[in-house]
């Protein structure tokens, strides 16, 4: 009797359970098309270590299957109009996703290595008539390794600003980080980057 009253709560006490335990599937579902942003933040918790697994068994890379992964909860954001539950399961589709961003990573993988591989032939042909080129090919290529060095929030924040145009709101409906922090990582990652990119050189 004692184990069964300390169970039993008043309606304004009851115990709190999160919301991606308290919704089934097709409840996160409809919720994330209706444009819910907790519901996006319950898919994420709950299908994200799937996708960054797929991810990472794919890419073999820590940091670039946490990319991925943030790619396709927002990709799900964006395009959750999309989805047809007729058509298959919810986890499905956003493993449907995840496929595509891992081969989009792949092939950015490949370009990366050959922009590089174009930067140092240009810098070993060195006509005058190039010089504008090989100056904006390795200024990118700057940009990058320096947002690559940043800490991983930081980058995080930065690439999702940057590259996935979202409001410091959407972030933070994105990861689960509450406003204030993707803020301060924000205004940190852009100071340190600026400061880095002016040791470098790069405009």
């Amino acid at each position: 009797m004692r184990a069964q009253s300390n169970i039993r709560t008043q309606d304004n006490d009851r115990l709190w359970v999160p919301l991606e335990e308290s919704l089934a599937d097709e409840q996160i579902a409809e919720g994330v098309q209706r444009g819910d942003e907790a519901c996006l933040e319950a898919a994420y918790r709950r299908w994200g270590n799937l996708v960054h697994t797929l991810a990472y068994r794919s890419l073999g890379d820590t940091r670039e299957a946490e990319d991925v992964t943030q790619q396709v909860f927002l990709a799900v954001w964006r395009g959750r109009t999309g989805y047809h539950r007729e058509r298959g399961a919810f986890a499905g589709w956003i493993v449907g996703i995840t496929r595509r961003k891992v081969a989009d990573a792949l092939t950015a993988r490949t370009r990366r290595s050959d922009l590089v591989s174009a930067a140092e032939r240009t810098l070993s042909v060195g006509p005058h008539s190039t010089d504008d080129m090989a100056r904006k090919v390795l200024d990118q290529v700057v940009v990058w390794h320096e947002l690559a060095q940043l800490p991983t929030a930081q980058r995080r924040v930065l690439e999702l600003a940057f590259y996935g145009d979202l409001t410091h709101t959407q972030i933070a409906a994105v990861t689960g980080w509450p406003l204030g922090t993707v803020k301060s990582h924000s205004r940190r990652g852009l100071n340190r980057l600026r400061l880095r990119l002016g040791e470098a050189g790069t405009d």
